[in-house]
């Protein structure tokens, strides 16, 4: 059968994919077997030989035994593989090494494809070919008609007239068709021998003259193409270059701009820089347009081929490493620094489009800092994995607490304050609830029911009730201590000795009953801002040193389970270098957003007439978690459900035992009038879910059902933010 690969160049041959690392990661399975019944599981792996298919899925779990092997092409990868399933290491999908095309699938290998090989084709009418005519087809044709007919005017641009009127035709409906230039070949030997290999002329005519016997009798005279002008000598080039190429470089430009950014188009995109880099920068004479349904012989080369102009699986599409999302959305961050910082007095763009774009803008940072924390983590060992795993991970989403808290203290306001607390709050209940709802509900269409292992969800489990313990400890004491103050009470004129009516009450402890505050309920906040991080760090050492069985990491040979030395390092995307670099500059970019976005937030809170906690739960809690979702998401798809609960419980640890105890020391050293005092609505929402997470994680399995129920829950709180009243400071 004819490949489809065959005439890609990118297409090369490196290993064989069953030269591999593997890294076993026992005790991920909920159920322990009995200690007499012996199992052993070997994964398999098919070789990557030509015309053989690869069948390796990245995770292989023996329903009976606790271990599971997961494949990794080598020892960096193998290392991030692995940190994802230790305590306080971030979670991350994405490779962070370079795979070989060749083991990849055919559909990813085509989203690689530059374009230039034949294949069987399929159906070319469908939904998306159709698009790219309403979108792009018909005015780039009419683009290349115009110039058609500029170029016949000239006279000495006949040439390339007639090329535009081809390509006017070809870019109206490209699919299928190719566009072709002959070789510098032996032409009779593509006749005579369709299938040889065709050797290119000599400028010696004495090698020729020896080689000829090798391809055709010597009574067969040989074809040599004509002598030609050469193509920079020619007027009508430079013609061409000065009135043609320049109006259909922006036409194709444009084109190249607009399909890039809708992603699924990049087709259309890859057509028109191929067009523009080569095809209208060679002699118009070379260029032949045929409709093809088998490969061309050796006496042409295909320069452009394309069926399909919409391709959904380009979602995974990736420039160095990157994802095309997160390079898409990088001018979004530089435009909106530079609009931001230019037009302070909002003449130009209002300041509620500015905030979506401050808040659109952190998603894309977002991932640069994860790819750069997982970079760093799989390159280095355990301790300063997890420094910097605690360090940045925290740091960056800090960034908008401090500058909001800076705004607030500035403006003599207690509003931001409010709104930091229900941004920690949202980022605590998106984390418990919903990331693992909506993976266990996406992961369960696909897979009926999933595992995990329940003693090592039982460790963050653990983490998380003392963690939001520790945080709204201060707010349970108040309850107890503090004294109750409304803001107005009344009573019936008739009766001054019956009860009194009293709006708006609340637990004031930084006010009213100072005294209290401070020899009680600040000394406590301090010695909770203590306790978590020793409490994070004990946990670091519980399962990276002293427990690390409870997760059995290892990296073994994939035939015999035996310790083995690295084939070799991989090439990183990112070099340590590199991904610091990227992680500081993010950091700082993450920060200007940030500004930006409580700049520009108070018109938003003024304006409203949706409650603060709600803004404040929701977009400002959530946004940045974006990323996260999909990891878990796509760790789900994959069968490892594991990992998308520990996504969620990773972060909501880190914000509980790392960033508010940043906050408190923060305020600390600069008076902010940050108090960890919660409203009763962030405080039993909180505890809720904590509960009910551990109770669905209780048996070690998970489904839609239980993914929906924890979506449902998180969705009646987000019901109670949307309605409760805004915050007495607002």
């Amino acid at each position: 059968a004819y490949s489809q690969w065959d005439h890609d160049p990118r297409v090369y041959r490196r290993t064989s994919q069953c030269d591999r690392l593997c890294v076993d990661i026992g005790s991920h399975v909920a159920e322990t077997p009995s200690p007499d019944v012996s199992h052993q599981y070997t994964p398999k792996c098919l070789s990557a030989h030509k015309g053989e298919a690869t069948a390796c899925p990245e995770v292989w779990q023996d329903g009976s035994s606790l271990r599971t092997t997961i494949r990794a092409e080598n020892e960096v990868e193998a290392n991030k593989l692995a940190n994802n399933y230790r305590f306080g290491f971030r979670k991350w999908k994405s490779h962070v090494t370079e795979r070989p095309i060749e083991d990849r699938s055919d559909i990813v290998r085509e989203l690689y494809s530059e374009l230039n090989f034949v294949r069987p084709q399929g159906s070319l009418i469908t939904c998306g070919n159709i698009a790219y005519l309403i979108l792009f087809g018909w005015w780039i044709s009419l683009a290349y008609l115009l110039v058609c007919v500029l170029m016949f005017l000239t006279i000495i641009g006949v040439p390339y007239g007639k090329l535009c009127w081809k390509l006017s035709c070809y870019f109206l409906w490209p699919f299928g068709k190719s566009i072709l230039k002959p070789r510098s070949l032996v032409r009779r030997c593509c006749v005579k021998f369709p299938h040889c290999e065709a050797i290119p002329e000599e400028s010696d005519s004495k090698e020729v003259k020896e080689s000829t016997p090798l391809l055709m009798p010597p009574s067969v005279p040989i074809e040599v193409p004509p002598q030609r002008t050469r193509y920079w000598c020619r007027v009508s080039t430079y013609v061409w270059l000065l009135l043609g190429y320049p109006l259909l470089g922006l036409i194709h430009s444009l084109a190249c701009f607009l399909s890039w950014i809708l992603v699924f188009t990049i087709p259309v995109a890859k057509m028109n820089a191929r067009t523009l880099a080569i095809i209208l920068l060679m002699p118009p004479e070379d260029v032949h347009i045929h409709r093809l349904k088998k490969p061309q012989g050796c006496d042409s080369q295909v320069l452009l081929c394309c069926y399909h102009a919409f391709n959904w699986y380009y979602y995974k599409y990736t420039l160095d490493g990157i994802n095309v999302f997160a390079v898409n959305l990088l001018p979004l961050v530089i435009t909106t620094l530079v609009v931001g910082y230019v037009d302070t007095e909002n003449q130009f763009v209002s300041s509620e489009a500015k905030f979506a774009a401050a808040v659109s803008s952190i998603i894309p940072l977002s991932y640069y800092i994860g790819m750069g924390i997982a970079s760093i983590s799989a390159q280095s060992n355990f301790a300063v994995g997890a420094v910097v795993n605690a360090t940045f991970g925290s740091i960056t989403e800090m960034t908008f607490y401090i500058t909001a808290l800076l705004r607030g203290h500035k403006a003599g306001t207690k509003c931001y304050e409010e709104i930091v607390k229900a941004a920690l709050t949202g980022t605590l209940l998106g984390c418990i609830l919903f990331i693992p709802g909506i993976s266990m509900i996406i992961g369960g269409f696909k897979h009926r029911e999933q595992r995990f292992n329940s003693r090592s969800a039982g460790v963050s489990s653990a983490l998380l009730f003392i963690s939001v313990g520790g945080v709204f400890a201060p707010t349970l004491f108040s309850k107890a201590y503090g004294s109750l103050v409304c803001a107005g009470c009344s009573s019936s004129q008739a009766n001054t000795s019956g009860p009194f009516t009293c709006m708006d009450c609340h637990y004031d402890m930084s006010g009213s009953n100072e005294p209290l505050y401070l020899r009680h309920i600040e000394p406590l906040v301090y010695t909770i801002s203590v306790l978590l991080p020793s409490a994070y760090l004990i946990g670091l050492i519980f399962t990276l040193k002293t427990h690390s069985h409870i997760y059995d990491i290892q990296v073994s040979d994939p035939t015999n389970h035996k310790h083995f030395i690295s084939s070799g390092h991989g090439t990183v995307h990112w070099s340590r270098l590199r991904a610091l670099s990227v992680l500081i500059m993010a950091t700082l970019l993450m920060a200007a957003c940030a500004d930006l976005t409580t700049e520009h937030i108070k018109p938003i809170l003024d304006h409203s007439s949706i409650s603060q906690y709600f803004i404040g739960v929701t977009v400002l809690a959530m946004v940045p978690e974006i990323p996260e979702i999909f990891n878990g998401i796509q760790f789900a798809l994959q069968n490892n459900i594991s990992l998308s609960l520990e996504v969620g419980n990773c972060i909501a640890v880190q914000v509980c035992m790392i960033q508010i105890p940043l906050l408190i020391l923060f305020n600390t050293f600069y008076d902010v009038g940050f108090v960890l005092l919660f409203s009763d609505l962030h405080l039993w929402a909180s505890i809720f879910s904590v509960i009910v997470v551990n109770y669905i994680f209780m048996d070690g399995k998970s489904d839609y059902f239980q993914g929906t129920a924890l979506v449902v829950v998180y969705l009646i709180l987000l019901a109670l933010y949307f309605f409760a009243p805004s915050p007495h400071t607002c």
